[in-house]
């Protein structure tokens, strides 16, 4: 399972076996589920920039493909319609390289300081590439994490051990159904 991501999945700030995607093949490999995690997560990337590097992490085969980006376009307060419009690009680059691939779709949020619309826009923009992509959207990879000061770094933004085994445990969740169907 390849998951391609920003610094949330790259694990910015915390020990490598300590970011989600290594707390995540332990609690698959403890579910006697046969995947190997990929962590391309790259601190500091947007949606762009993974749509420029998404042929890159294709050279090799992936099973399952997991997206989680779109945090950092909305905290720049970047355009949804064009956060949208790439995050299709990215989805329908995977399923022209990897055409038997699952792919899921990570739901972001934006900081509220950007304001309802902005925020309400930003929200509905994942679930809404899911749909009319047909692929799966993961709830919100920071739920019980995001804002809350004891689970997150200094920086308010990136989950400390504690958080970051809930996001763990929240990625499981959603994609251990996928994973056994497969």
């Amino acid at each position: 399972m390849l998951i391609v991501g920003t610094s949330l999945t790259a694990g910015l700030g915390l020990d490598p076996d300590s970011a989600y995607p290594a707390i995540l093949q332990r609690k698959l490999d403890s579910a006697g589920v046969g995947y190997r995690i990929v962590n391309a997560g790259y601190s500091g990337e947007t949606s762009a920039g993974a749509l420029r590097r998404i042929e890159w992490l294709l050279r090799d085969t992936a099973r399952v493909v997991m997206i989680e980006t779109g945090a950092n376009d909305g905290l720049r307060g970047q355009d949804v319609d064009s956060t949208r419009a790439t995050l299709r690009a990215i989805v329908r680059r995977v399923k022209a390289v990897l055409p038997d691939a699952t792919i899921l779709l990570a739901q972001m949020e934006s900081p509220p300081n950007l304001g309802d619309r902005y925020t309400t826009a930003f929200r509905s923009m994942f679930p809404q590439v899911a749909r009319e992509e047909g692929i799966t959207l993961v709830p919100f990879l920071l739920d019980r994490v995001a804002g809350i000061p004891e689970m997150n770094q200094g920086d308010g933004i990136h989950p400390n051990e504690a958080g970051s085994k809930i996001v763990a445990e929240n990625v499981f969740r959603a994609v251990l159904p996928v994973l056994r169907a497969r």
